[in-house]
């Protein structure tokens, strides 16, 4: 099967986050038909498993693809439209794994390197706490000298035929906010007798996006405040994001939001309720790594361009924490539309760019 077809096959069957059950087997059915070693991992995801016929295998390259889709019906008119109502492939997962399966099945057929090679195959990386965070949790290298781990993401402000690197800090990490103002509610006009959980909320909204930085942005993007012209509701609830690119930052915000929930509370005669879902931690790539995918990129006549820090998430950071990795942009041309919307279609031109730039970059590594 080509890259194409495999991915074709995806788009047209896609699933949500930690539901990928056929997409999981018809992974394994075309890692068995090229005789490729695999295991199941966290849950719905797949492990192929390559050895090279020289050096220690103790000594690996991990290649990542994640494999789930969103709840987004698809309006593009394709052959390969999604069969799948309501689901579809709109941030270009079905081409990351069509990439890494290329990938496998060009290096299996060759074995022609040192150490092993794994190519995760990871569901879950839409949705909390991450499919990578699941597969780490599982040990899968254990008694491994992980060298680096490489994944790739589609981007259609790249042109097919270029990739994005940003060496270092890359990707914010991403938190959910949810604030809970409870009070006194009651007739809007006795104000001796409520408690202003509206206004609470409101202080607490304005402290709390006082709290962006260059390395730190925090919005809100919901406030509910069930009352009325003459009525203040006792239950005024908001919610919204955080996004930043160093642990200490975070750190550091998640300590003044609990502040000024303390400073709201005293201030207005409420409690409040700060609720923080830590999402993925900051993608960080190894900066070595980053400068030898460049000159790789280069040799293999793909364009490189050198990208700013995003702040943007993705579960790929849970890698970046434990081994050396590498996280960059794949180039699938303007005409591909913005992700995440029912119209997102990249350029397939790409795949053959992704196979190659990724192949030589596994090789590079192995064969140090």
């Amino acid at each position: 099967m080509k890259p194409v077809e495999f991915r074709r096959h995806l788009h047209r069957y896609p699933e949500l986050s930690f539901k990928e059950h056929a997409t999981q087997q018809f992974i394994i059915d075309c890692l068995k038909a090229e005789g490729i070693p695999y295991r199941v991992v966290a849950g719905t995801g797949v492990i192929a498993i390559i050895e090279g016929t020289r050096g220690r295998h103790e000594r690996a390259v991990v290649l990542r693809a994640d494999i789930d889709a969103l709840p987004i019906e698809e309006l593009n008119e394709v052959d390969y439209r999604s069969e799948n109502r309501g689901v579809m492939h709109a941030c270009g997962h079905d081409m990351h794994a069509a990439v890494l399966f290329g990938v496998l099945q060009e290096l299996n057929r060759e074995r022609d390197f040192e150490g092993t090679l794994f190519g995760i195959f990871q569901p879950g990386e839409e949705l909390n706490p991450g499919g990578a965070s699941l597969v780490l949790k599982e040990e899968p290298f254990k008694g491994y000298e992980v060298a680096a781990v490489i994944g790739e993401h589609v981007d259609a402000k790249l042109e097919v035929g270029e990739i994005g690197i940003c060496p270092g800090r890359f990707m914010a990490s991403n938190d959910e906010l949810r604030f809970k103002v409870t009070g006194r509610g009651g007739h809007a006009a006795r104000r001796t007798e409520i408690d202003d959980t509206v206004t609470a909320m409101a202080d607490m909204v304005v402290r709390t996006t006082a709290l962006n930085s260059p390395d730190g942005v925090v919005s809100v993007g919901r406030v509910i405040a069930e009352g009325a012209t003459n009525v203040i509701p006792s239950i005024v609830t908001a919610e919204g994001t955080m996004r930043t690119f160093d642990n200490e930052e975070r750190e550091r915000i998640y300590s003044h939001l609990h502040g000024n929930a303390h400073i709201i509370e005293e201030k207005y005669g409420v409690k409040v309720d700060v609720d923080i879902n830590r999402g993925y931690p900051c993608v960080t790539n190894d900066v070595l790594l980053s400068y030898e995918a460049m000159i790789v990129a280069m040799d293999e006549g793909i364009t490189v361009r050198e990208l700013k820090p995003l702040t943007t998430a993705e579960d790929f950071g849970y890698y970046t924490e434990r081994y050396p990795s590498l996280f960059y942009r794949l180039g699938v041309g303007a005409a591909a539309g913005s992700s995440h919307t029912a119209t997102f279609c990249p350029d397939e031109g790409a795949l053959e760019v992704g196979v190659r730039m990724m192949r030589r970059m596994a090789l590079h590594i192995l064969n140090k």
